[in-house]
């Protein structure tokens, strides 16, 4: 098994508790600032949507770490598995993670639509690349 294509996976679940930190970072305190009341008949997401949106941006963006990367993390999990330690592989999973984590940072404090929509779309590609090399050693 190649452990360097490993390091990528790794990173982004690391990158992953950074924003789980910062989600509640800016939420709790969002939270008593407001005086919410946490009650259990209310849906949490009619809840949350009373938060500002500099506040609900983090868990939005915590929650995206959950969709495109568990692609990422099956793709570089196999490509791992089959030995490809290429260079190739190995610099786009790094891409990957980077935009990812550009992407987040971006969602999490500016959050313009178009440009948000510009990196997850060019990491995207990237995951896409990434995948046809693993379709490749594999078929």
């Amino acid at each position: 098994m190649s452990t360097v294509m490993l390091q990528p996976v790794v990173a982004l679940v690391l990158w992953t508790f950074v924003m789980w930190l910062w989600m509640y970072v800016t939420r709790i305190p969002a939270i008593q600032r407001m005086n919410l009341k946490l009650d259990p008949q209310v849906p949490p997401r009619e809840l949350m949507n009373q938060l500002p949106a500099r506040v609900r941006w983090k868990a939005d963006n915590y929650n995206h770490l959950f969709e495109m990367p568990t692609l990422f993390y099956a793709v570089a999990l196999s490509l791992a598995l089959l030995g490809d330690a290429t260079s190739g592989s190995v610099i786009l999973a790094w891409a990957y993670v980077g935009l990812r984590v550009v992407h987040s940072v971006f969602q999490a404090t500016v959050n313009k639509i178009e440009v948000r929509f510009a990196l997850f779309a060019l990491s995207s590609l990237l995951l896409l690349a990434l995948t046809v090399r693993a379709a490749m050693a594999v078929f």
